[in-house]
């Protein structure tokens, strides 16, 4: 259910802006987006876990957050991770 290191990686060097970028609001966008991803597909098949759903709607908020500080801060970069990740908005 979590995601894999070399998972994590691929998605560094996907999003980020600089040589030693490990941390910029677009990486940790695609992190969690993927992880998102990963525990909705958990939660379709185990119904009942409430406390998954719970992390679920935590790790959506922390989303959330980081894309209005996106938006707020670089409107483009923001359309560019929305159209990336395929996220709605």
């Amino acid at each position: 259910m979590s995601i894999t290191k070399e998972r994590k990686q691929v998605l560094i060097g996907d999003f980020k802006r600089a040589e030693n970028d490990t941390g910029s609001p677009e990486i940790q966008i695609a992190i969690l987006t993927t992880r998102v991803g990963e525990l909705t597909e958990h939660l379709r098949t185990h119904k009942k876990d409430y406390a998954s759903r719970r992390g679920l709607l935590m790790m959506v908020s922390r989303r959330r957050r980081l894309l209005d500080y996106l938006k707020m801060v670089d409107p483009q970069r923001y359309l560019d991770v929305i159209r990336r990740l395929d996220i709605r908005k």
